[in-house]
């Protein structure tokens, strides 16, 4: 009897070590190394001596540059989840309104966008925006402008950028919401004397708030943690978080400063799933994302 109790109460955790040692692999483990790193020092030939030392944290923490960069990044990533969830959410709400063969075309057109690299979708925006860009060359033919303007390289093609590539997990995820609600729910309010409007603001957008705030989180994380959209569309002074992850490793041969700009993103993106999770969970993400 005892054996099969021991053997019960095992089963789960034998069930588990697969996905524990992978995580503990992939996510743990080099994690620890980051927070190792950290603490140790640049050599003056670009190598890492094994020391204890808060420096880097005092230099990351106290730099008014730092800092500001990561203000930015907060700041490029609030404005491209709000334009995700206003534009994103009418199209959620078409798409979980179609019926029968329109509804799986338009969600085979949502998932088009993952099948081509996500170089590729941000460099396309030059072609569009460029000085010898579709843009500028429609505006030249028609007579709007007399010479090409400069659209490219700042902080708002790097927003639309973002917009871009983040846009359909905002789609997804509220439509997973919005196709999770029983429309006996609209019908009451309806037979209520409820018109459509008042019916849309009292009933349909409180039940579909968990998959837009599913939808926010992820934009807003994605869009912090990115790199490659403020390198290819931003110009030298629209550089965020990640770039400063780079240039300390990669340029500067700073492993150690890196390592510390690296914890300081993801605590403040923890921070964010954190508070998500207190209020909303992270389930929805899973269906959204599923």
């Amino acid at each position: 009897m005892a054996t099969i109790e021991q053997s019960e109460k095992r089963a789960p955790w034998v069930l588990l070590s697969p996905a524990l040692v992978t995580i503990a692999l992939l996510l743990v483990i080099p994690l620890m190394f980051i927070v190792v790193y950290s603490f140790w020092l640049r050599t003056s030939v670009g190598g890492v001596e094994a020391a204890f030392s808060f420096g880097n944290w005092q230099e990351a923490l106290t730099d008014r540059f730092y800092r500001d960069i990561l203000l930015s990044t907060i700041r490029i990533a609030a404005i491209t989840t709000i334009v995700c969830a206003f534009v994103g959410y009418p199209v959620a709400y078409f798409v979980a309104r179609a019926r029968g063969v329109n509804r799986g075309f338009l969600l085979l057109l949502l998932m088009l966008p993952f099948w081509v690299s996500y170089i590729i979708r941000t460099m396309s925006w030059i072609n569009i925006l460029g000085v010898s860009g579709a843009l500028n060359s429609l505006l030249l033919a028609v007579g709007v402008i007399d010479e090409p303007i400069q659209m490219l390289y700042n902080e708002t093609t790097v927003i639309l950028g973002l917009v871009h590539f983040l846009l359909p997990f905002m789609i997804l995820n509220t439509y997973v919401s919005l196709d999770g609600i029983d429309r006996a729910l609209e019908d009451a309010a309806n037979s209520l004397g409820a018109n459509p409007m008042q019916t849309f603001w009292e009933v349909t957008l409180p039940l579909s708030v968990p998959g837009l705030a599913a939808g926010g989180l992820l934009c807003f994380v994605l869009g912090a943690g990115t790199y490659i959209t403020p390198v290819i569309l931003g110009g030298p002074t629209d550089a965020m978080f990640a770039n400063l992850v780079f240039e300390a490793i990669i340029t500067q041969l700073d492993w150690p400063l890196g390592a510390v700009l690296s914890l300081m993103l993801l605590v403040v993106l923890g921070a964010v799933v954190l508070t998500y999770n207190r209020f909303m969970g992270l389930g929805q993400i899973a269906k959204g994302i599923g």
